[in-house]
């Protein structure tokens, strides 16, 4: 059912789950039958993501701290905007402590191995069954993600 009244969730309203090294995520949205997912992320100095392509476009907007990717020059640093298209691939790696990102995504994460086989996809659904499962591990309520 669709709804036509803005949806509010507080700050506080979603937990962050420990993901690693202090490095922390949040689901905010799933809309499974546009293959659209949101997250935010807050990244430890060190954190890094698996080299991965993207199926569908992915925004991204850094809030605090810094971060790049193993294949390009730029830095994301608080107030940066970045647009991936589909098939874009890259390897992300955190460069400061409490580096906050928020991604929009469509589609589905390849994780990639160095010799550029698939070790696994993961998409909102995924992502939003693994969230709800460390919720509860970690003695978190469970959240109200808002999913479609």
């Amino acid at each position: 059912m669709q709804t036509t009244e803005a949806v509010h969730i507080g700050a506080d309203e979603l937990p962050f789950i420990d993901i690693g090294d202090g490095s922390l995520l949040k689901v905010l949205q799933v809309k499974r039958g546009e293959g659209l997912w949101i997250i935010e992320n807050i990244f430890q100095a060190g954190y890094e993501v698996e080299q991965h392509k993207h199926t569908g476009p992915v925004w991204g907007y850094t809030s605090s701290g810094a971060w790049k990717y193993k294949e390009y020059d730029y830095v994301n640093r608080a107030g940066s905007f970045l647009y991936e298209p589909a098939g874009s691939m890259h390897t992300l790696q955190c460069i400061e402590d409490n580096t906050r990102v928020w991604f929009q995504m469509y589609g589905s994460n390849v994780n990639l191995d160095a010799d550029g086989n698939i070790t696994s996809v993961v998409d909102g659904d995924l992502t939003l069954q693994f969230y709800l499962a460390m919720c509860e591990e970690q003695g978190l309520p469970r959240p109200n993600v808002l999913v479609e």
